[in-house]
């Protein structure tokens, strides 16, 4: 077992008095989003052809295609998406997009639907969905 020795201690505790804090107050001060990072998808409805390949693709099965109008449009269920953009990939249409917008934390599964029929905007401002 490795002794420690006073001195030593000490004068590291004394440095880290002077010294900036390491981390953020987040959330009033948010850290600038680094690049290539994964936020929730974004679903352009007027884009979509229903032709489900995200559903078919998702390796977390964490997108449905439910009946909106008549038409089949993907449910895309946030809880269980491990955002590795297959989904993003795949769609012919560009349907979905990717985003940086990654604060998703919620008290309320209900919250984390990307449902078919919100747009970008109402997704911001619920919360993320």
């Amino acid at each position: 077992m490795r002794k420690v020795r006073l001195p030593q201690m000490l004068t590291e505790v004394a440095s880290s008095l002077f010294r900036k804090p390491s981390t953020y107050q987040y959330p009033f001060v948010k850290s600038k989003v680094p690049e290539g990072a994964r936020g929730r998808q974004v679903f352009h409805p007027e884009r979509c052809i229903n032709c489900g390949l995200c559903a078919r693709d998702c390796p977390a099965g964490a997108i449905e295609m439910v009946d909106v109008s008549g038409k089949k449009m993907p449910l895309i269920h946030l809880e269980s998406c491990i955002f590795c953009y297959v989904c993003v990939e795949n769609c012919p249409r560009n349907a979905l997009t990717e985003s940086t917008f990654y604060e998703l934390a919620s008290a309320e599964k209900e919250s984390l639907l990307l449902r078919p029929t919100e747009t970008e905007e109402s997704a911001k401002t619920t919360g993320g969905c």
